[in-house]
């Protein structure tokens, strides 16, 4: 009798723990998520109707104005495949690079490993500054060109001391297999090691993926002389930082719902912001099953 009522006790006890369990989870999800589902709702109100606030769960006066306005912005349609293209770029070339350096820095045969493992570790603590970093693509010609964009952001250190820690991971008599079978490094590498390192490299792909997107200053810095290579950041960013946005003529169906024809600087960054999370937020799901066995198992270590 005295078994079943300790068993009853605990029982209650764990249900009233798993219940506090799931409310608090919940407060924390809900803070996390809600300031940008207030972001959602913003973008699709009405700007002067924002401005009055009160606006938490859905719009109160729905109109797709603030997004019409931001895509009829001058060049903006050009500057996000100049984005789109860019990051897809420097995706790839980044995580192969990185992938192939880490299996060189890997293998115990090669004599400079010690030494190119330090050299790659102190370029993530010494950086000689952004005047030196001008004038050395200045001499290499690579201002206002699109290559300032691919070629100093091909290989990341941290990525490739990440890549070696996982590659260290694998077993050694793989590699020793295939070379009995008469399979060179680089066969090696492509058919064996990338197969076998597919969650750090998509964790790595997302990284790379992720700061390429959002980066602005290099465009503002490298090539804001030349408006074709202008990228949707470093548009997006030019019409932040404007005093003033346009009024545009009003649409026929926005005013039959009852909506104005003003763009605010809080409505319209809420759509920027929408614009530029929208591609990384579709991505994510795709990549999500390998991010967190990569980073657990490409971890540095000492």
């Amino acid at each position: 009798m005295a078994k079943a009522k300790d068993i009853k006790q605990n029982n209650v006890a764990s249900n009233i723990f798993d219940i506090a369990n799931y409310f608090f989870m919940f407060i924390v999800v809900f803070v996390m998520l809600y300031p940008f589902w207030n972001t959602i709702v913003i973008s699709f109100n009405d700007a002067m109707d924002s401005i009055k606030g009160g606006l938490w769960f859905w719009p109160r006066k729905p109109t797709f104005f603030n997004y019409k306005t931001l895509f009829q912005t001058r060049n903006l349609i050009d500057a996000f495949w100049v984005s789109v293209s860019k990051t897809v770029i420097v995706t790839v070339l980044n995580v192969f690079c990185s992938a192939m350096a880490a299996y060189i820095l890997s293998r115990k045969e090669f004599v400079l490993r010690n030494f190119m493992t330090k050299f790659i570790v102190a370029t993530m603590y010494v950086n000689a500054g952004l005047i030196p970093q001008y004038f050395l693509y200045r001499s290499l010609g690579l201002i206002n060109n699109y290559l300032v964009y691919i070629i100093p952001v091909m290989l990341g250190a941290f990525n490739v001391m990440v890549i070696r820690t996982f590659i260290h991971e694998l077993p050694e008599s793989l590699a020793e297999s295939a070379k009995i079978d008469g399979a060179g490094e680089f066969r090696i590498f492509i058919q064996i090691i990338i197969p076998l390192c597919k969650p750090v490299l998509a964790t790595i792909a997302l990284w790379v993926a992720v700061g390429t997107w959002n980066a602005w200053f290099d465009t503002f810095i490298f090539a804001s002389s030349k408006q074709k290579l202008s990228t949707l950041q470093y548009e997006m960013m030019k019409l932040l930082s404007s005093s003033m946005v346009q009024t545009r003529a009003v649409d026929p169906n926005l005013k039959a719902h009852g909506s104005s024809n003003i763009i605010t600087p809080n409505s319209i960054r809420a759509a920027i912001t929408i614009v530029a999370s929208a591609p990384i937020i579709v991505s994510y799901p795709f990549l999500q099953k390998y991010f967190v066995q990569g980073l657990h198992l490409g971890g540095v270590k000492g």
